[in-house]
């Protein structure tokens, strides 16, 4: 029902920049909740951003320098990071979850992109 696709990743090096988006396909009227998670090697998944239609969270470790933001036009989430750190390197995923579908129904998720891998590396 519900498909995610992210794009963005790359090499950067530390203090750098690189901007994430995710677009979601399927039988989409809205998106209540999109966000970021990253799972570094060795560790668990944890949340970064998350987004609902009103109001943006982040975690403690990335803010002031990561904005997520969305375009339910285009059923899109972005995560712009800035002052990039080795630190932040990981398998960046796209997270939505209570879509109001086409025709009628929720569907509750939550629903995953494949990821994308982020390296921050001089």
């Amino acid at each position: 029902q519900v498909q995610l696709v992210e794009s963005g990743g790359g090499l950067v090096q530390p203090g750098g920049s690189l901007g994430l988006s995710c677009a979601a396909s399927g039988r989409i009227l809205f998106i209540n909740t999109m966000g970021w998670y990253r799972q570094a090697p060795g560790k668990e998944r944890e949340l970064v951003a998350v987004i609902t239609d009103g109001t943006n969270s982040y975690a403690d470790s990335v803010k002031g320098r990561f904005t997520i933001s969305r375009d339910n036009a285009k059923k899109t989430v972005y995560l712009q990071m800035n002052s990039l750190k080795p630190e932040d390197t990981a398998v960046y995923y796209c997270n939505a979850g209570g879509v109001i579908l086409i025709g009628g129904g929720i569907a509750r998720g939550p629903y995953w992109g494949q990821g994308t891998q982020v390296t921050v590396s001089s």
